[in-house]
């Protein structure tokens, strides 16, 4: 089975994701997690894109983005991708001992309203659900604690959401999510399938020739 094809259309929502190399850390200490968000503000300065959403994980990182304009998918996390790698080998001595990535990025549409909700909730919560916070909000490395108690510059990182954030945020944020929802999630993720209603999916799919993220497989890792 070969690859999805790669989507990269403006004024789409799309979620972004890639893992370290065998399991392995990508993130070790405070330096680390705060020199990887110093690269996603570098690379803004090269490709406007506009951050919904996202949380940096140990092995792991979870990027919600709505490019602008055709292309600046590719070339945003290109960038952020190609810049970290660099960065870490020179800070770990590790040029030339093998790649830091387990391959290439993920990314999947995402249909907005409120499947657009609840993969933000999926993506904020992966500390909490990880078992390293008591609450979503108290990880340091993601957006809901940048969005709910971060400084200036953290809150400047994020760009408005395309539908009107929960009235309870913070609530609807812990709650939680439920084993269909999550495993629905995974499972997009492992296809790089689009995650939206089955209407917006069978949509998505004919338009963008993604037919191939329709196939049938085995049940999902619980690793995401």
């Amino acid at each position: 089975m070969g690859r999805a094809r790669r989507v990269d259309v403006g004024g789409m929502i799309y979620h972004a994701l890639n893992r370290a190399n065998f399991r392995s850390r990508l993130f070790r200490e405070t330096a680390h997690y705060e020199d990887f968000l110093g690269i996603v503000e570098e690379s803004l300065k090269f490709v406007p894109m506009r951050i919904l959403a996202y949380c940096l994980m140990p092995n792991h990182w979870h990027l919600v983005l709505c490019p602008r304009a055709d292309g600046d998918l590719s070339q945003f996390l290109r960038r952020l991708t190609l810049t970290h790698t660099q960065r870490y080998h020179a800070r770990t001595r590790t040029v030339g001992y093998g790649h830091v990535y387990q391959g290439r990025y993920k990314s999947l549409l995402v249909e907005s309203g409120r499947h657009f909700l609840t993969l933000v909730r999926y993506v904020e919560r992966n500390a909490k659900r990880a078992g390293l916070v008591k609450k979503a909000e108290d990880w340091p490395w993601s957006s809901a604690h940048a969005r709910l108690g971060g400084n200036p510059k953290q809150k400047k990182l994020l760009s408005p959401w395309p539908v009107a954030q929960p009235r309870s945020y913070r609530e609807w944020l812990n709650q939680p999510q439920g084993k269909e929802e999550i495993e629905h999630i995974r499972d997009a993720i492992k296809k790089s399938r689009p995650y939206g209603s089955e209407q917006w999916l069978r949509k998505a799919v004919a338009q963008f020739g993604l037919e191939n993220t329709l196939r049938k497989s085995g049940r999902p890792r619980n690793d995401a």
